[in-house]
Parts: C-alpha cells; structure tokens; sequence
C-alpha cells in the first residue's frame, strides 16, 4: 500500500547557496568497505552506520567520522564540520544505499531543549490527527495512527524546532549537486508528530509515490531510552530491489535521511510508548514544477478556473 504522507504540505523554502569545501581531506564512508551493498545496508540498519569506534556523545555532533584519526582535547575542537558531514557522509552512504543515519546528530542540550518543545506543544492539544493526500473509504486512523501539527520554527514555544531545522538545511545545502542529482531549492515546514502509545503505526508506504516533488526525506527522532523490544514503534525501510529491511529505531537525537520515492517504501510498527519524531521534505526543483502545473492543469479542466500558466497556490502538493 502505497500512500504518501500528508494531506496538506506547507511548503516553507530556504536560499540555496553553492559553499565550498573545508579543505580538509574527505573520508569514505564508513559503509563502502564492507563490500556488498546489500550486506553494507544491514550493517547500517543494525548500527546506524557509525564507525566502531565511538566518540563521546557529550562532544555536539556526535560520533564522527574520523574521530580516531583528530586529537584529543578540546570537545569543541573535535566536532564534525557540517561541510565533511555532508560531503564524506551523508553523500556516499546515500549514493550507495539511498538511506543514512546519524545517530547524536545535535548533541544532548539541544536534543532536550527541543523535546521540551515538541512535548509542550503536544500537550497544548495542537496536534491533529494525520491524514492521507487522497480521500478513502477506509477511515485515516486505520493506515495512519499519528497526530501532527506543522511548525516553521518561528513560533512561540518552538526556536527550537527552528534550529534544528536550520541545521538540516545546512547540512543539505552542503550536499548541493551531489544528492542523486537532484536541484533542491526548498522544504516543507516541519511535521512533528506523535503516536500516542496505543499500539498504532503506519501502514507500508510511500512518501512520493506520484512526483509531488519531494525528493528527501529527513526524520529527526526524540525518543529518550526506547527498547523496541518493549516498546515496538520502529521504521522498517523495504529497500527497493534488496533483500534486507532496515530496521531504524526511532532513539534520541538519530537523524534518518533517505530518498522520498519509491526506492523507499517504509512503514511504522506498532508503538507502545509515546514516540515523538520530526519530518522535513526537500523539494527538487524540477518535479516540483511539473507537479504543480499538472495540478493548475488539472483543475483548470475540471472547474473551468484559470489557464495552466496562472499560478493558483503556493502550497505544495
């Protein structure tokens, strides 16, 4: 079953810029020795891809890439530059598996702060529950059990969210060019959401299963000590063409990036304990704008409205 996330996507975009490399030397990813993809991408469901050796969490970005070959001292001294995260992470592990993880990505200050947030503006009873993009007779609820509510990260209660946000961006505006080819030129707004516990999930599917534009997905998680033995709620990822599923546990401060295609068709397990995550979309700029002008068409025939060539929203598909 195959069915995209939200009914409604608030698009919100950011100024793309070309930046340079550091001029520190890159980095293979840690996957691309492990030999076939396939066993590399199993190895990336079961650790989160990191290196054996890992850094202490306290550092801010997390376990870096390189970590054993820089010297010790000063934490700050040692973090990951956003560029080299970029460049000899996230661009070889998604090249080679069209999925990347990592894990301690804003470190643990700001992962609280912004779960503080999240948790507020879930009791505040803002969250909605969420709903597919086509209408069917099956209720929402069956296929989907989360609630959601977007955010840009300007709102009160949510600066947050907004760094968080802001520090995706960088990271994809450092990847410019060399993310499956893809002209990324803007995102969504953030889609914090919740399972409540119950025992609800989302059912397999596909994030843009149609050309909405969304060509990656990033997930960042907010849930402090999960089990999943216990307390279930873990994305499985269906790699087309592979014979592994990713199993991604939704643990504190893990970014999840993949490509929203049907490369990638995933699903929710059944969560029993609140699960907290937040979702950003990038958009490719070229299929963004056929989806729009397929959609003006579309309702230009069907209402008689305005010719394909005038613009009648700025709301994502």
């Amino acid at each position: 079953m195959e069915r995209s996330h939200p009914r409604d996507l608030p698009a919100l975009g950011y100024p793309c810029k070309n930046m340079g490399r550091d001029g520190q030397g890159r980095e293979s990813c840690p996957l691309e020795s492990e030999g076939a993809a396939v066993g590399g991408l199993l190895l990336l469901a079961l650790n989160g891809c990191q290196e054996t050796k890992r850094r202490r969490p306290e550092n801010g970005d997390a376990e870096g890439e390189g970590a054993s070959k820089r010297p010790r001292g000063d934490p700050a001294q040692q973090r990951v530059p956003v560029s080299r995260l970029a460049l000899d992470y996230v661009v070889p592990c998604m090249s080679l598996y069209g999925i990347c993880v990592k894990d301690s990505f804003l470190g643990e200050p700001l992962g609280a702060r912004i779960l503080a947030e999240v948790e507020a503006l879930h009791h505040s009873g803002k969250f909605q529950d969420g709903q597919l993009v086509s209408q069917r007779t099956v209720p929402s609820q069956s296929i989907r059990g989360d609630q959601i509510a977007w955010v840009e990260g300007r709102e009160p209660g949510c600066q947050a969210i907004g760094v968080l946000v802001a520090r995706v961006d960088e990271l994809i505006v450092h990847c410019a060019g060399k993310l499956g080819g893809y002209d990324i030129n803007g995102r969504t707004k953030a889609m914090v959401s919740c399972y409540p516990g119950s025992g609800m999930g989302y059912v397999r599917h596909v994030d843009n299963p149609h050309g909405d534009g969304r060509c990656v997905t990033c997930i960042y998680y907010l849930n402090r000590q999960w089990d999943s033995k216990v307390h279930g709620g873990i994305l499985q990822i269906y790699p087309e063409g592979r014979p592994v599923v990713a199993n991604i546990e939704p643990i504190f401060d893990r970014l999840l990036i993949f490509w929203s295609d049907r490369r990638n068709p995933h699903e929710v397990k059944p969560a029993y304990a609140t699960r907290y995550a937040i979702t950003v979309w990038y958009f490719d700029a070229k299929e963004r704008a056929r989806a729009k002008e397929k959609r003006q068409l579309a309702a230009a025939q069907k209402e008689g409205g305005p010719s394909p060539e005038t613009p009648t929203s700025n709301s994502p598909t």
